[in-house]
């Protein structure tokens, strides 16, 4: 066993993580921020494997009368 090559493979998969921490900070950070998402979200968001299925639709809100005259 190379020492070296496993203490490569450690740090390889050290910074992954660190990359893995830091999107889930950001996401849990800008949950509460409104507009446009940032470029890096949108990048992330091309990569999945599976898009989430939508919500059931909701039904337009009825008027009532006094609206329609």
């Amino acid at each position: 066993m190379d020492v070296d090559k496993v203490l490569q493979e450690l740090r390889v998969e050290r910074d992954q993580v660190d990359e893995a921490i830091l999107s889930l900070e950001r996401l849990a950070a800008g949950s509460r921020r409104r507009g446009r998402p940032p470029l890096w979200m949108h990048e992330a968001q091309q990569f999945t494997p599976e898009p989430v299925a939508p919500g059931p639709k909701r039904k337009p809100r009825r008027r009532g009368a006094s609206a329609t005259r």
